[in-house]
């Protein structure tokens, strides 16, 4: 309790020196927490976006389908396998089938994936529902993205030509139904969706998909060899591989910003030393010992790990608490990028990433400190007496 008294008497002594040290790395509290906090918030909004617009809790791909390879779509179509289709029926399952096709928007052509699904399904957040009925025109929907890029609007017939599972080509115009507005762009770019009935009879590929959807990650066991599970972790993976890259680079910055916190402690310990030797010696020479000291010193320097933390905290909380209710705007264009970015991520600041900065912050801060105050061990308390250390 004394080393306690006595390093929170000579911090305060040692007056602006301390509290810029103290401030310094307080910054480096709120940074790291700042923006580990803003990529678990995206990692987890992203993931979520993703489940409702696109994965749902899995998939299954017909053994040819790559979607990054589209001449792998012609020849990516199976049949539901018999055991699923109750699962289809009552809407745990939406199969989905997928070909190229092009149109032709202001007379200019365009490639396209064109995509079936069920009008009825409940797994995805698509509004399905609005390409319900028997009208001779084929419903279609597009996404937002989709349509500005291509100045198309809500009841607009657009000539859609593909070709079927024989190589023919074919061609009809669509209606627009629906615009939708969705935060993953691999549902909306370059994609027009229509009924899954009609683009079956359109390919001649009846009661065929090339994936299926899953509302739930369980599905009972069946005997086609066609399709491959997907999980979640596989879906996702895109996602994952970038928040971990932007972890590593925001990284940097949080080694930058620490060192100088933490170069700062280490002078002010040399500095406090040398000034402090006739001080060190008649602490010696009054009976404590070397080691009693060095733990005086180092305390000392932990202190302004202490103190940084309870700076972080006045201004620290009120910041962090408005970033998390009012969430962090993004620049135009993100959402173009590929990836599912919202116009705002709402940061997560968990009590574990907090207890785990703080402690990180406070063991560096320890180690800084004890390393230059290891020199007292060595000093003769005469000639520290004297103001000249050996």
């Amino acid at each position: 309790m004394l080393t306690f008294k006595l390093a929170i008497r000579n911090l305060i002594g040692a007056g602006l020196r301390t509290w810029l040290n103290v401030f310094v790395l307080s910054l480096s509290y709120v940074v790291i927490i700042y923006m580990n906090g803003m990529l678990d918030g995206w990692n987890i909004q992203a993931k979520t976006d993703m489940m409702n617009w696109d994965t749902g809790q899995g998939q299954l791909w017909q053994k040819n389908y790559d979607p990054i390879d589209p001449f792998t779509l012609q020849n990516s179509f199976s049949p539901i396998p018999a055991e699923l289709n109750n699962l289809v029926s009552e809407g745990q399952l939406a199969p989905v089938l997928v070909t190229m096709a092009s149109f032709y928007p202001e007379g200019r052509i365009q490639s396209i994936l064109l995509k079936g699904i069920p009008e009825n399904q409940k797994v995805l957040s698509l509004p399905t529902l609005s390409m319900a009925g028997d009208s001779a025109e084929i419903p279609a929907i597009i996404g937002k993205r989709m349509a500005e890029s291509n100045k198309i609007r809500e009841g607009d017939l657009i000539t859609v030509r593909w070709r079927d599972r024989n190589g023919t080509f074919d061609a009809a115009d669509v209606k627009i139904t629906a615009i939708f507005s969705t935060n993953v762009p691999m549902v909306d770019a370059g994609q027009i969706w229509i009924p899954l009935s009609r683009l079956q009879k359109m390919i001649g590929v009846p009661g065929e998909a090339t994936l299926l959807i899953k509302s739930k990650s369980a599905l009972p066991a069946f005997s086609s060899q066609e399709w491959i599970n997907k999980d979640l972790k596989t879906l996702t993976a895109d996602v994952d591989q970038i928040i971990k890259s932007k972890s590593i680079s925001t990284g940097v910055m949080y080694i930058i910003l620490l060192s100088l916190a933490l170069l700062a402690i280490f002078d002010t310990q040399v500095l406090s030393i040398f000034k402090r030797q006739r001080e060190i010696g008649t602490q010696i020479a009054l009976g404590m010992t070397r080691w009693q000291v060095v733990r005086l010193f180092t305390v000392e320097g932990a202190m302004h790990a202490v103190l940084a933390a309870c700076l972080a905290a006045i201004y620290g909380i009120p910041f962090l608490a408005s970033q998390a209710k009012f969430g962090i705007p993004m620049p135009k264009g993100t959402d173009n990028m590929g990836l599912a970015i919202s116009d705002k991520i709402f940061p997560i600041f968990s009590i574990g990433l907090i207890i785990t900065t703080v402690i990180f912050v406070l063991i560096t801060a320890t180690i800084v400190s004890y390393i230059p105050a290891r020199r007292i061990s060595k000093m003769n308390p005469t000639e520290a007496i004297k103001g000249r250390i050996q």
